[in-house]
């Protein structure tokens, strides 16, 4: 607890007048911020002032940020090619401009419709754009990131299978997401069940034996957390005929290349959206996407824009079905989501529409031949492999002659950024202790050159 002289120090940040201050304190009943912490015990309270370093001039503060930016990870001085969820894909300028406007970079979720049009707009055009990207009916306005929208699509599958038995996880599902689904699950009678891919695949046997009549739905993902794409219309069609449902956690940039989750067979579909115009900033804040088909969008958490006409008959747009939100259902909501990641959805929204389908297409193809160019480069190093074999998008796994650690190390000296290293990830156990120390992903977007693909496989030769 702050001492009294420290607390007047920040109170003077506020934006209030010392009379303003004192007549909130009238207000509440004290006469002095003092009388009002007398309440607080003594053993709580920090009897000393706050240790702030000396003050710095702006041009001094300006130095001293660019100093420690310079130490991020990822920062403009070093070549990344780190994968396993989050990814430095080009972000066109337009983007910052655009969604650095002061009507979008401070709005909030808005639920008074007649004065938020401008922003119901834009979250509107966001849910076409996943619609069309996802290949499925219905798309929300948004979800925190791509972890804890899996986790939803779960508890929406269970809503709309009745089903509270089992949930199964294929083992080749970002780990993260998977320990996000467990975290929401805890106090739930659902049983996680991770199923062990040791070939880098789903394999279809496998899975039959793991869906019993009271499995809800089998979480996968395509291009899978190894790199891998797996066979997803085999998938759902075991999903289907026994009665589960499929959630399918994609790349958005994959389907520049590959077919759509809906289309794939995918009943909810989920994604990170980092990759469409957000940077890497330290792991968030990020973007979560989830589309489904038409007859479920009913058990849908967060925000649904729709469209009407006023009684002038003009376009305008409003929030639909409310009733599922737990602003107006409380305990009884679909979701306890509050808000959405707005202005990250927009920045999607600006990014996929400059882009367009063929721009995407660029993106998605540009990175898949770089990192199979990478891939082969890197196969000529003596005592270092590819580990799973099958077709791979744009990251696979590389087993290092001499350990993950090594590599990451080396790579690191000489100002490239790789990994991590798979046993990094206390879930990924059902891997062999030689996999989890010696093989790492690496992963190439359309930003790196052959030049810097070329260094990095000098560097660890």
């Amino acid at each position: 607890m702050l001492g009294c002289s420290s607390l007047r120090i920040l109170v003077s940040y506020l934006f209030t007048t010392p009379d303003e201050q004192q007549q909130m304190l009238e207000r509440i009943g004290v006469d002095s911020i003092e009388s009002l912490l007398k309440q607080i015990p003594q053993e709580l309270q920090l009897h000393r002032e706050l240790r702030f370093p000396p003050a710095l001039t702006e041009i001094e503060l300006d130095q001293h940020l660019r100093r420690r930016a310079s130490q991020n990870i990822g920062a403009s001085s070093r070549i990344c090619f780190m994968g396993g969820g989050a990814y430095d894909h080009f972000i066109p300028s337009v983007v910052d401009e655009v969604t650095g406007r002061g009507e979008f970079y401070t709005a909030y979720t808005p639920y008074q419709a007649e004065a938020s049009q401008g922003t119901l707009q834009a979250f509107f055009e966001f849910q076409s754009l996943m619609t069309e990207l996802s290949g499925l009916d219905v798309a929300n306005a948004s979800l925190y990131d791509g972890g804890s929208g899996v986790a939803e699509a779960v508890l929406m599958a269970i809503r709309c299978t009745g089903r509270t038995g089992r949930v199964v996880i294929a083992g080749s599902v970002n780990p993260e997401i998977s320990q996000s689904v467990v975290t929401y699950l805890t106090d739930q009678p659902t049983e996680v069940l991770v199923l062990p891919t040791r070939s880098g695949f789903v394999g279809l046997s496998a899975l039959e034996s793991f869906i019993d009549e009271q499995t809800a739905c089998v979480v996968i993902q395509h291009p899978n957390f190894f790199g891998g794409l797996e066979a997803v219309e085999q998938i759902a069609q075991v999903v289907h005929e026994r009665g589960a449902l499929l959630v399918m956690s994609f790349d958005p940039i994959s389907v520049g290349l590959l077919k759509r989750p809906g289309d794939l067979g995918a009943d909810i579909a989920v994604a990170e959206g980092q990759s469409l115009g957000i940077p890497l900033q330290f792991g968030g804040p990020y973007l979560g996407i989830l589309a489904c088909r038409q007859d479920l969008f009913r058990k849908m958490p967060g925000r649904l824009i729709g469209q009407t006409v006023d009684r002038h008959g003009h376009r305008c747009f409003f929030l639909n079905l409310q009733a599922r939100e737990q602003h107006i259902r409380r305990a009884g909501a679909m979701s306890n989501i509050c808000t959405n990641q707005g202005l990250l959805a927009l920045r999607a929204t600006v990014y996929l529409s400059l882009l367009g389908p063929e721009g995407l297409k660029q993106v998605a193809e540009l990175s898949c031949r770089k990192a199979h160019y990478a891939a082969d480069r890197l196969r000529q190093i003596e005592g270092c492999e590819i580990v799973f074999n099958g077709p791979f998008f744009k990251e696979f796994v590389l087993h290092y002659r001499d350990g993950a650690d090594a590599a990451i190390r080396r790579a690191a000296a000489a100002g490239f950024d790789i990994g991590p290293k798979l046993g990094r990830f206390s879930n990924l156990n059902w891997l062999s202790r030689e996999i989890q120390e010696q093989c790492l992903i690496v992963a190439v977007t359309e930003c790196r050159t052959k030049n810097e693909i070329d260094d990095l496989v000098a560097v660890l030769s």
